[in-house]
Formats: C-alpha cells, structure tokens, sequence
C-alpha cells in the first residue's frame, strides 16, 4: 500500500516566534499582505502582536475581519474581493480554524478561479495551481489549520460544512507563536485543545492510519493530555501554552494527511446547523463514539491510556481500552466541556436532520467501525 505525507515547507515555533515574519516575507518574495483574521482578534489587540511586526519592518498590509467563528461561502467571496482590491501579493493569516480556513479558501479561489463558486471545493476539488501563499500564524491550540490540506466553510444556502481537501492549500509557511494564545480564555482553550484531542485520537484510529501518523497521533495525546489542564487553569503558563501549541500541530501534521471518523462527521452538522463551537462538538462527542468504536480499535486504545498516564499494566486489553475512553471523558469534565448535547440547545427533533448530514460527511467513512445512519441516530441520543 502506498502512503502520501504532505506538510508545510517551512514552519517556526516557539514564543516571539512572529518576529521571523520579515525574514519569511522576504525569502518569500512579496511585498504586501491582506491580512486575514476576525474583529475580536482586531479589537482585543491580537492582530496588533503581528500588524507591529509589520509595521516596525515597513511592509505594508491591509486587513480583512470579516471572518465569522464558523466561516461562511459569503466571508470566502467577501475575502476574495478584499484580495484583489488590496493589491496584495501574498496572505497573512491570524486566527483559529474559522481564519485560517477563509484564508485557505480565498488563496485557492484568486489563483483558481474556476471555482469562484466556491462550493464547487467541497471534497477534493481538482484545482491546478497552488494557493496564493499563505503565512499562517494560529492564536488557538486546537484546529491545526496552518498544517493541514483541510478546510472547512458553511454552504449557507443548503446549511451543511463543506470539507475542502486540497494539497494545494497548504500554507506555505506556519508561524507557531504561543504568546499570541495566552488571552485566549478558559472555555475556548479547553474546547480548542480537545478538539485537538479528538484530531490525534482520531487520525489515530481512522482507517488510514499507518505507522508514521501514529508517530505523531500518540505523540500529541500524550502532551495534550499533560498540559491542557494547566493551560485553562493558567492562561499566562508559559510552558503549557507553547506545549499545545506544539501538541496540536504535531495532531494535524498526521490526520491531515490519513483522516478523522465520525466525531467530526457528527461535529460537523452541529455546527453548520446550530452554530455549535467546533471543538465544543468534537469534545461533546468523543468519549461517547469512542466507546461505540471500542471493538474496532482493542489493538490501539491500550496506547492511547499510557499516552494519558493511565498504567495499565495489570489490565486486560477489554480493560485498558475501557481506561481510554475513561481518561478521555475524566479530561473533558476536568476542563469544563458540557456533557450532553441538551445543555447547547439541541433537541430530541433535531437528530434525524443531523443524522442524514452526518452520514454524508466526508469524515465518517474513516471511521474504524463502519456505521449506518441508525448508529448514527442512537448515538446523538446518548449525549442528549
């Protein structure tokens, strides 16, 4: 069997890492930025951490905030539009997933505008040319976007997530600072890093995982689950900042290239639907489904229990996949993730609309335990 791995050319880490910015834009060649981020990074002074860098190395930029937390087909044309009448050359993107993913998005759509449509991306579009260059530079621990071929947007006008997979819209370069995660608040560094679990424990298990993604995968559970709690306890640690940092691209670095399951087919829809933070859906999710994939996956969840510190070495394998699922749901209530599905405002009527969404995403058929659309429904119902 033959395996592609895809990752960023160049990546940087470590706080203060944002200072290479110049040096990158030199080597790159360009001369001006459309920046790309939202108005809450804008207005609390975020931006500001890297449009200073910019400023002090006089490379001029113009900024785009349009960004709506679940990016929408409308935020990608509205970017598209501020690309071209900026003069821009290049894209700086600030942000989570919802930044990072529109900038993705409009860097496909200027040097492939055949698909100005842009629903015309969702799954693996046959673009020809690479993406505008993207700088990325992530102020969440959690999606991973600045290594990833994946994005994802909302088709407003049929209310679904549409997965983008696309070597071509990889950022050219990652620029992994964690001092720009340090005023993230509690709640969204709890339901960004486990979100960032639920990508290593799913491209973990998915059925493309192969030796050199589980490299990775347990790598980044065993620091996620080691520094989350410190970093929601204390936003200004700076030791467990930059570890998610770390942990979360080392996550992405693999699923991106072997897949996720059905927590984010599931996620997905709850989102797209009913506005749920993506990682708050993933987090909600995953202990739930990795219990109904535990049959598939008694080989692989032993590893995933070492990696979260459980010692399972007077358990049986049933046990120590059983102390997985357990580890991972103690994680989630230990960071304040809600447990049911009610507490976000869905409701019972909601399942079959979320059900026939789910089945049909792009990330269900990796799932280790094939699923029918009633799995899908039973399963709603248990977190409700």
């Amino acid at each position: 069997m033959v395996h592609r791995f895809i990752l960023n050319e160049v990546s940087y880490f470590g706080p203060g890492a944002r200072k290479e910015l110049p040096e990158v834009i030199k080597r790159l060649g360009k001369s001006k930025a459309l920046i790309v981020t939202d108005a809450g990074l804008v207005k609390f002074g975020v931006a500001k951490m890297v449009t200073d860098v910019l400023d002090e190395a006089a490379i001029p930029y113009e900024i785009f905030s349009d960004v709506k937390p679940n990016p929408t087909v409308t935020n990608v044309k509205n970017g598209i539009e501020a690309y071209k009448k900026s003069g821009a050359d290049f894209i700086i993107a600030i942000g989570g997933g919802s930044s990072i993913d529109t900038a993705k998005a409009v860097g496909i759509v200027i040097n492939n505008p055949e698909f100005s449509d842009i629903v015309s991306l969702e799954g693996c579009a046959p673009t020809k040319n690479k993406s505008v260059p993207i700088v990325a530079l992530p102020t969440t621990a959690g999606t991973a976007a600045e290594t990833t071929i994946n994005y994802v947007i909302i088709d407003e006008v049929n209310q679904k997530k549409m997965v983008c997979v696309d070597p071509n819209d990889i950022p050219a370069v990652a620029i992994v600072d964690a001092e720009l995660m340090y005023s993230l608040p509690a709640s969204l560094t709890a339901a960004t890093g486990m979100d960032a679990l639920t990508h290593a424990i799913e491209g973990y298990i998915t059925k493309g995982a192969w030796a050199l993604s589980d490299m990775f995968e347990i790598e980044a559970i065993r620091m996620i689950s080691r520094n989350l709690p410190t970093a929601v306890a204390e936003p200004s640690n700076a030791v467990a900042r930059d570890a998610m940092a770390v942990a979360q691209y080392v996550a992405g670095m693999a699923f991106s290239n072997v897949g996720l399951g059905l927590v984010h087919g599931m996620a997905h829809p709850l989102g797209s639907l009913f506005d749920i933070p993506h990682g708050v859906a993933n987090a909600l999710l995953l202990p739930t489904i990795m219990e109904w994939n535990m049959p598939a996956c008694l080989d692989k969840y032993p590893a995933i229990a070492e990696a979260m510190g459980v010692d399972i070495s007077d358990m049986t394998r049933e046990e120590a996949a059983q102390a997985a699922c357990d580890a991972v749901k103690a994680l989630s209530i230990k960071v304040g993730i809600p447990q049911h599905l009610s507490e976000i405002g869905i409701k019972e009527s909601d399942i079959d609309t979320l059900s026939e969404q789910a089945i049909a995403d792009v990330c269900t058929p990796g799932n280790p335990h094939d699923v029918a659309i009633e799995d899908i429904k039973a399963l709603y119902a248990k977190v409700l």
